[in-house]
Parts: structure tokens; C-alpha cells; sequence
């Protein structure tokens, strides 16, 4: 009787208040307001109101300079071509990757695609072989990249640090380090063109950003890249084709690449092996100040096209209102800097992409 007693008295003593367990749970799990900024859409609005913000500012130091119809597709047309080399950066990088080469081979598919011979072929054929060289250019740098990173097995950064010094001096060897001027008046006139009163250059930006979210959001290919930056080997024993994976990673990003090219010879109308110069580190920025660490396994094209168009505007409020471009560079670091920081902050809590 007496052990019976004790063994009750024990279970008495281990058995918590009611309701004292359930509540130390519910205060340590955190509020649905808190989880939601913590994500992506959290990032996000942060990012909003960063660009909300220089808007206010190019508003009230600008005025109507800044605040017009004209002014704002001028921001947006200028960050067309390095948001779409930033999306497809975000794929490599989400992948746990670097491409360093995408601004060169970005000045490469422009000189390819301006040659005179080219040029002359687009004339009696048709100007989409202007089209279609850039991409192929591109494909092929990312071919090259994807297959020396992968089945080479050399670090991505040296891979590709390579690739922009060959790309650059290709370039310039073709060219005789010449400008060469786009006459052909088909291609012209399409990459020049307006829909409903938008330059193409926007719509391709658009329709560039749409493909990509979905790509990365709804697909398996896009699981598979955060997967590879998450864990790449984990993801290997879980039975995917990392190597092959990452070949058709940088494959994406040398298209993106050609894409610009594209862009850039509608919007300058010449090809030059200076085209592109130090935009793989504008477009990394971009990509970091998004959202997408830089450690892979998260990515985000919603952040990445934010970040752009942060950029886009702090130039045009600087421009707007004659500022020294050295502070614009000094901002447009601490701005870089700031996002790093935040990364660090919200790194362990776990990857996810928009």
C-alpha cells in the first residue's frame, strides 16, 4: 500500500499545472505577423519600401523630372539589361555557383552579332539571325562554363574568371577593338519598337522575370537548384544529376547573357567589346541585395528585380540632381554592404524562393 502511495505521489509530482505545458509552447512559437516578415515576404516588403523611399527622395529633390511617365520608363528601360544578366545570375548563384563571365559574354555576342559579314547575311536572309547569334553565343559560353565547372571540377569563380578574360579579348581580337554600327534596319526597328506604348527592351525585361519565377518556383528544375545550393551532396545521394544540373545552370545564365546582348545592340546600336564592362558585379549586387544568398540553397527573382530597379533609381536620383557619381558609387556600397549583413541575419532560418 505504501508503494502504491509513493508510486502515486511520484506521478503526482512529475505531472506539470494544466495547461502550464501548453503555454510555454505557445509563447515561444512565434506569431504569424513575425514568420511572415521573417520569409520571403518579409524581404520583400522591405525592398518596397527601400524603392518607395528613393522615390519620395527623387520626388521631392527632382521634382517633376523625376516623378514623369517619360522618367520612369527611362528607369525601368535602364535596368532591363542588367535585370535580365541579374536573373540569370540568380540561378547560379541560388545553385551555390558564380558566373563572372556574363558581362563579357554579353560584349561578345554584340560584336559577333555586328559583324559586317553577319550583318550582310541578316539583310539577305533575315535580321532574326541577329537574334539568334547573340543566344548562340551565349549558350556556348555557358556550355563551355557549365561543362569545365561540373566534369572539370574547377572552382566556379576561377572557371568563370577565365572565361571573362577570353570572352573580353575574343571580343576585341574580332572586333580589331573597332565599334562596329548596327545598319541593319530590320533588327532596328524591332528592338527600337514600342507595344502599347512600352519599349520592347521593358517587355523582354518582363517577360525574362515572369519565365524565370516560374522556373525557379513551380518547377522541378527550380527545386532541384535550390536543392544543389542547400546540399549538393545530399542532393547527389538523393539521386539527382548534380553535374548535369549545374551544366544546364550556367547554360540559363550564358542565355540571359546573349538576351542582353540582344538588348544592348537595339538600345546603342553598335557592338564593342566594351559592352558590358564590370556588369557581372552590378548584377551579383543585384542579386545579393534581393535576397539570394550568396552560399546558395535561396533564391528569389522578385528580390532580384527589386534590387535592379533599387539600383536603377538611386542612379537616376543621382543623375537627376547633378550628384557626384563617387558618392552614388560609396552609397551604392553601403547599400551592398547592408544587404550582406541582413543575409547573415536570416540565413539559418531556412531557404525559400519568390
Amino acid at each position: 500500500m505504501s508503494e502504491q502511495n509513493e508510486a502515486v505521489t511520484a506521478g503526482d509530482q512529475t505531472q506539470p499545472p494544466s495547461g502550464v505545458g501548453q503555454k510555454s509552447v505557445g509563447q515561444n512559437r512565434p506569431s504569424v505577423f513575425r514568420r511572415i516578415l521573417s520569409g520571403s515576404v518579409g524581404r520583400n516588403l522591405g525592398l518596397v519600401i527601400a524603392l518607395v523611399l528613393l522615390g519620395i527622395v527623387g520626388t521631392i529633390t527632382a521634382g517633376d523630372r523625376f516623378a514623369s511617365v517619360d522618367n520612369l520608363l527611362t528607369i525601368i528601360r535602364f535596368a532591363s539589361i542588367i535585370g535580365v544578366i541579374s536573373i540569370g545570375l540568380t540561378f547560379v548563384i541560388t545553385a551555390g555557383g558564380i558566373d563572372l563571365s556574363v558581362g563579357s559574354v554579353m560584349g561578345l555576342s554584340t560584336v559577333v552579332a555586328s559583324l559586317a559579314a553577319v550583318q550582310a547575311a541578316a539583310t539577305q536572309s533575315s535580321w532574326i539571325l541577329m537574334v539568334l547569334i547573340p543566344l548562340g553565343v551565349g549558350l556556348a559560353a555557358g556550355l563551355v562554363n557549365g561543362i569545365v565547372i561540373a566534369y572539370g571540377n574547377v572552382v566556379a569563380f576561377m572557371a568563370t574568371l577565365a572565361m571573362l578574360v577570353a570572352a573580353r579579348g575574343l571580343a576585341e581580337l574580332i572586333s580589331g577593338r573597332r565599334t562596329q554600327i548596327v545598319i541593319e534596319t530590320g533588327f532596328l526597328q524591332f528592338t527600337r519598337s514600342d507595344v502599347i506604348g512600352v519599349p520592347l527592351l521593358i517587355w523582354i525585361f518582363l517577360i525574362v522575370a515572369v519565365l524565370a519565377w516560374f522556373l525557379l518556383n513551380r518547377t522541378t528544375f527550380g527545386r532541384r537548384t535550390v536543392a544543389i545550393g542547400g546540399n549538393r551532396e545530399a542532393t547527389r545521394l538523393a539521386g539527382i544529376r548534380v553535374k548535369r544540373h549545374l551544366v544546364y545552370v550556367y547554360l540559363l545564365s550564358g542565355l540571359t547573357a546573349g538576351i542582353a546582348g540582344i538588348m544592348m545592340l537595339g538600345r546603342t546600336t553598335a557592338g564593342t567589346s566594351t559592352h558590358g564592362g564590370l556588369y557581372e558585379l552590378d548584377a551579383i549586387a543585384a542579386v545579393v541585395v534581393g535576397g539570394t544568398l550568396l552560399i546558395g540553397g535561396r533564391g528569389t527573382i522578385v528580390g532580384t528585380v527589386l534590387g535592379v530597379l533599387i539600383f536603377s533609381t538611386l542612379t537616376n536620383v543621382f543623375t537627376q540632381n547633378n550628384l557626384d557619381t563617387s558618392v552614388q558609387q560609396i552609397t551604392k556600397g553601403l547599400i551592398i554592404v547592408i544587404a550582406v549583413l541582413l543575409q547573415q541575419r536570416f540565413a539559418s532560418r531556412g531557404p525559400s524562393g519568390t
